[in-house]
């Protein structure tokens, strides 16, 4: 009869142990199951030239950036300026997928706040941004020269995000035969 009462109390008790937990975590510390394993296939239409595609194809031979971002995305502006000083380091290039947006805005977007990408991929459905594991926007990946995904950076990028994470995996990655 004890157990009866005591059950509903202990399941409280975890309940609330593992919120306790979760308030302590960062939401960016998210793990992705994608690390360590080949970016997901894809074939979109180029944002700028509706006419020609981006595939998946391009991610490999070189260690790449994959930023996925939207014209709505309020996050992807306090990015644009890291990511516009990035891409005038020529250090790696960054490859954009336009998430769940409009072509127009998009490229309204982009002619206003710069253009950092050496090509966009437009994912209007999100589906490949959901292959990829995309919950949010701006996220980031960094691909290795064998299409390999490395790292998932939730949230917009920061100086600090890459000088102390980005460049020196871009560096390594590099540098591996």
């Amino acid at each position: 009869m004890r157990l009866r009462y005591l059950m509903p109390f202990v399941l409280v008790i975890g309940l609330v142990a593992i919120f306790w937990v979760g308030l302590h975590r960062d939401p960016r510390l998210v793990p992705s199951p994608l690390i360590g394993k080949p970016a997901p296939a894809f074939s979109l239409t180029a944002l700028k030239q509706a006419s020609s595609h981006v595939t998946g194809q391009r991610l490999k031979g070189q260690v790449s950036l994959v930023n996925v971002w939207a014209s709505w995305c309020v996050s992807c502006r306090e990015e644009s300026p890291v990511l516009m000083a990035l891409a005038r380091q020529h250090v790696v290039p960054i490859i954009g997928l336009d998430y769940k947006d409009q072509r127009a805005q998009a490229l309204k977007w982009l002619k206003t706040h710069g253009d950092p990408y050496s090509v966009v991929a437009f994912d209007a459905s999100g589906n490949v941004g959901i292959n990829w594991g995309v919950y949010g926007v701006p996220e980031t990946f960094v691909v290795d020269k064998q299409g390999v995904i490395r790292l998932k950076h939730v949230g917009p990028l920061t100086r600090k995000v890459i000088q102390q994470q980005i460049l020196p995996l871009v560096a390594k990655l590099q540098a591996a035969s």
